[in-house]
């Protein structure tokens, strides 16, 4: 009782905020200041993998190609349990959608990988092991989606297209403040979202897949 009780004080919204959505550009922005990744770059990845009218939201999954979105972390964790003991090869958690099958043995748990600071954390320093190895962060942001150059290309523009500029070199997406709630995240609702995909490995993407 005490440890679940733990995770639901490390999972609730911080006070003051105004939504869960707000949970992933907080979690982005400590994130890439403590590995070095550009700010509009991380907000621009986690509205492309679990965002809705260009707003992210942080009890997302992706189970076999599914997208789900959660009005609560502890639905999205009981929902992911259940993925796993049914089998289901690809499960993508969190802010970042990291893929459980590559990512998972970074983290104690689910809870803990989708928790939006952990989740934020373990995709900024892949993207910064991607930019150290190409020496581009373009380059870096279509890898961190797929080696294949088409697929990576498409992984751009999809960026772009959330941030409303290129998201290494255009102004910041605008910040006005959202209401409280966000009806339209619902449990068992359905979408395309991505996942991060560990280098060389061979696996289909979820966005931009012919």
């Amino acid at each position: 009782m005490t440890r679940f009780l733990g995770l639901v004080l490390l999972l609730s919204p911080a006070p003051g905020l105004a939504s869960p959505a707000d949970l992933c550009d907080v979690a982005a922005e400590q994130a890439a200041a403590e590995n070095g990744v550009p700010l509009a770059l991380m907000r621009a990845v986690t509205r492309v993998e679990t965002g809705r009218d260009n707003a992210p939201w942080p009890w997302t999954l992706n189970v076999g190609g599914q997208g789900q979105w959660f009005d609560t972390a502890e639905d999205a964790v009981a929902a992911a349990e259940q993925a796993v003991a049914e089998g289901v090869g690809q499960v993508d958690l969190g802010c970042f959608q990291l893929n459980l099958r590559w990512h998972g043995a970074r983290f104690a748990d689910l809870a803990e990988m989708i928790d939006p600071t952990t989740n934020a954390r373990h995709a900024a320093r892949f993207l910064a092991e991607l930019h150290a190895e190409t020496g581009d962060w373009r380059e870096a942001a279509a890898a961190y989606h797929s080696r294949t150059p088409a697929l990576g290309e498409a992984y751009l523009t999809r960026l772009e297209a959330a941030h409303d500029a290129d998201p290494l070199t255009g102004p910041p997406p605008p910040t006005a403040p959202r209401a409280n709630g966000y009806p339209l995240l619902l449990a068992g609702q359905s979408g395309a979202v991505g996942s991060i995909v560990p280098q060389g490995r061979a696996m289909t993407p979820l966005i931009g897949a012919p």
